[in-house]
């Protein structure tokens, strides 16, 4: 991407004039890592939880004592008393109806989870590079189609932007306020017990406006539907990449996406408003596959291609009774018989072996048989 395009235009807010361009940052052409996204979200959303367990007197704010043996009913606690139908009843265990839970919550359960820096921070590297792919910001359902480019800068003098009806305008010159318009049409009740809970609605996540001086912005844009603000210096994983997914349509001040190499520093230079930190590196230089493999390099070095033979599955199953090699290797005798029996039938059919009739398999009686037998 940045090799096609090594400048990003800012746009005026009008929305249709070009007001300058500024170089593309370094951060953009970072290893896009899907699966560190996921793992660094996952830890992070844990950090807002709050804890929550049963209360230590419930299924147990009865008076039951166990029968002891011999009445032939098991020894789990029974409650006291007699006249009512809860008399009797089995009582405090888990398996017992009104009883307690299994292993009761506890406040003191380890709700939060520590993510290295380094991780945090790559992390927030690959969102920033993902938001900068058409692709992925389309697949995330945002409604980019319309838009100039993405990334999307515009100029500082949005930052001075105080009233909604002039940020509605803004958004519409750039055509972004389609995305506006898609987290406004899908506000639906919550299915479940969250409408108590002052979560009765769900919507869509919309642009998120990236600024560096707050003169007025924030006030302006934070009352429209799934639009959400927050500045460069203060990049949260959770709204660049929201539900661990690539790909946040991002609205960037030029202020702000110049800022950005001051922040994760390029290639070349590490960061400066950061200790130690130098973007991550690419495991592969060149991705392309295809162009590495028929490069002159290598194919200068590799064997040519042989004939291609397909071979059959040695566990082909094959019938020994129809197939002589399988026959052979099964029975080494087999092939003996096979030939004797070949040279039989071909003596047979030159007329050199006649068969020979065993003795005692006439159909006649004999002579002296016949006479004994008339005799009687």
């Amino acid at each position: 991407m940045s090799a096609a395009r090594p400048v990003l235009n800012v746009y005026a807010e009008c929305g249709k004039n070009v007001a300058t361009t500024v170089p593309l940052p370094a951060v953009f052409k970072a290893p896009i890592r899907p699966d560190i996204v996921n793992f660094v979200h996952t830890n992070m959303a844990k950090n807002k939880r709050q804890p929550y367990a049963v209360s230590d007197k419930a299924g147990e704010q009865t008076s039951a004592e166990s029968w002891g043996t011999g009445r032939a009913v098991a020894r789990i606690p029974r409650v006291n008393g007699s006249g009512t139908h809860r008399a009797g009843q089995a009582a405090f265990g888990n398996m017992c109806r009104g009883g307690r839970m299994f292993a009761p919550t506890k406040t003191w359960r380890k709700w939060h989870v520590k993510t290295n820096l380094n991780q945090k921070r790559f992390a927030t590297a690959s969102a920033l590079a993902a938001s900068a792919l058409p692709s992925l910001v389309m697949a995330r359902g945002h409604r980019v189609e319309k838009i100039e480019e993405v990334p999307l800068v515009i100029d500082d003098s949005v930052e001075k932007v105080a009233k909604t009806k002039d940020a509605v305008a803004l958004l519409k010159a750039v055509n972004a306020y389609a995305d506006v318009v898609k987290v406004s049409n899908s506000r639906k009740l919550r299915a479940g017990k969250g409408k108590l809970r002052n979560r009765r609605h769900r919507q869509r996540r919309g642009p998120l406006v990236i600024y560096n001086e707050d003169n007025g912005i924030v006030k302006a844009f934070r009352n429209l539907p799934g639009l959400e603000l927050v500045n460069v210096r203060r990049l949260n994983l959770l709204q660049l990449a929201p539900g661990g997914h690539l790909g946040r349509f991002i609205i960037w001040t030029k202020g702000a996406i110049s800022l950005l190499d001051e922040l994760y520093g390029t290639y070349e230079t590490p960061a400066t408003l950061k200790k130690d930190y130098v973007l991550p590196a690419h495991i592969m230089t060149n991705p392309d596959v295809n162009r590495l493999i028929n490069s002159d390099e290598i194919q200068s070095v590799v064997r040519p291609a042989g004939n291609k033979v397909q071979k059959r599955p040695f566990t082909q199953k094959k019938n020994p009774l129809k197939n002589q090699g399988v026959m052979n290797r099964l029975n080494p005798y087999a092939q003996v018989l096979r030939r004797a029996e070949i040279i039989a039938s071909e003596k047979r059919a030159a007329g050199k072996v006649t068969k020979v009739q065993k003795k005692g398999t006439s159909g006649a009686a004999s002579k002296k048989f016949l006479e004994t037998l008339n005799s009687a």
